[in-house]
């Protein structure tokens, strides 16, 4: 497996270390694993958007303002 490092805000951090306190996780290393590969399996899936769709822009994704809805 690769090793990665990465920069994410504290925001970020914290929400990843209270899923890990509430057990939904078991470390930190878990949790970021898993929702990395969920965020690029909801990315595949939806995709970016094309500049046909630009008339949707301003509503964000999926009428939210969120880029991703998971």
């Amino acid at each position: 497996m690769a090793n990665v490092e990465i920069t994410v805000p504290e925001q970020l951090e914290m929400q990843i270390a209270q899923m890990v306190e509430q057990d939904e996780f078991v470390t930190r290393e878990e949790a970021v694993e898993e929702l990395l590969s969920t965020g690029l399996k909801a990315y595949k899936t939806s995709g970016p958007m094309d500049d046909e769709d630009a008339g949707f822009e301003d509503d964000g994704m999926m009428g939210h303002d969120d880029e991703y809805v998971f």
